[in-house]
């Protein structure tokens, strides 16, 4: 997050109220959520993260090509 310069309260925000969800294709028990971020400029902001009860960050990263798509 820090190398980034992501903040933690974007990336909560992005796993509460995702503009959207999709699946991951390789891994069932993965979901991708994303959402546009004011703060960045409105960047779409993929956050990867375990679908069981307890959300577990896998990775998290501004998505290029969903910009303007969300």
């Amino acid at each position: 997050m820090a190398k980034r310069q992501l903040r933690q309260e974007w990336i909560e925000q992005v796993i509460a109220r995702p503009a959207r969800i999709e699946l991951d294709e390789y891994d069932p028990d993965l979901e991708h959520r994303l959402a546009a971020v004011p703060e960045l400029a409105n960047r779409v902001l993929r956050v990867i993260v375990s679908k069981g009860e307890t959300k577990r960050v896998v990775t998290v990263h501004p998505d290029r090509k969903m910009k303007g798509k969300i």
